[in-house]
């Protein structure tokens, strides 16, 4: 049986993410109290394979140690992985305000910013025992969705799904990157002013970028390291992997690279995703 305890900080997205468990057909509950999870899992066994819970920090017991040993009390049939979401505080303190929700810890009159911090330190259980983390700080709810469902047919399928994104430095190195290429030192069409306007998915664009020799040496170069490691990662049991390419704004060279090195994996590789951030 699979069981996957979604967790994380208040308004980090766990009702996203569960809702995409129940999409995928996974019985779910939600908030349920930490100490029940073993009585559920044998209650609902006969009739689902697929089980999803959702707690937060109201559900946990008083004991952090105690949270190990309620795992320990599920029954040998069930097959638990921990999926941890978060992001950053001010990330959570807008979240909060936008929707005037009170925090859960905010009921004793502590403030916002307290709330979030304490909360962190009451689920740090959680956290080491996580077997995947999210950072849902620079994500949507769209963007979240795709990301928990990557991950979680990635593990069903055992399939290395491997996405390559470009982006621009100036709005800062994605997060849940494995490797960063800096591009920045290619030619730069964002100085031709006929190119600027484009993008590296406009012909004119990658016209101008496959002329440079400099530029399908780097391409050749990230291919071959990755092909050359890719089975090792591939052996260790990973889900997924992001490959991130940066140039200065995320518009031009990373998008060309990103978008060329993403179709020739497609050729190799079952489950290939390419994504352009500062496109969306």
């Amino acid at each position: 049986m699979e069981l996957i305890i979604i967790s994380g900080r208040s308004g980090s997205g766990k009702s996203v993410a569960l809702r995409v468990l129940e999409d995928l057909g996974y019985y779910c509950a939600d908030n349920i109290p930490v100490n029940l999870l073993p009585a559920l899992v044998r209650s609902v066994s006969d009739g689902y394979d697929k089980i999803a819970v959702s707690i937060d920090v109201r559900n946990l017991p008083k004991e952090q140690q105690e949270f190990h040993d309620i795992l320990g009390y599920l029954p040998g049939f069930a097959n638990p992985s921990v999926f941890y979401l978060d992001c950053d505080d001010q990330t959570l303190i807008k979240r909060f305000s936008e929707t005037r929700r009170l925090h859960p810890l905010s009921l004793n009159d502590l403030p916002l910013d307290l709330a979030i911090k304490k909360e962190r330190n009451l689920l740090d259980v959680v956290i080491r025992r996580a077997d995947v983390t999210i950072d849902t700080t620079e994500l949507s709810v769209h963007q979240l969705a795709e990301s928990v469902r990557e991950k979680i047919l990635g593990q069903k399928d055992k399939q290395l799904i491997i996405t390559f994104e470009s982006f621009g430095f100036k709005h800062g190195i994605p997060k849940e990157a494995d490797y960063v290429f800096d591009a920045r030192f290619l030619p730069n069409p964002h100085w031709e002013p006929e190119l600027k306007p484009l993008t590296g998915l406009d012909q004119p664009v990658k016209d101008y970028l496959a002329s440079h020799s400099i530029v399908q040496k780097f391409i050749w170069q990230i291919q071959t390291f990755m092909q050359t490691w890719l089975p090792h990662l591939e052996r260790n049991n990973r889900s997924y992997l992001t490959i991130a390419i940066g140039c200065t704004g995320g518009q031009h060279r990373s998008v060309y690279l990103a978008q060329t090195l993403g179709e020739r994996f497609t050729r190799t590789h079952a489950n290939v995703k390419i994504r352009h951030r500062e496109q969306e």
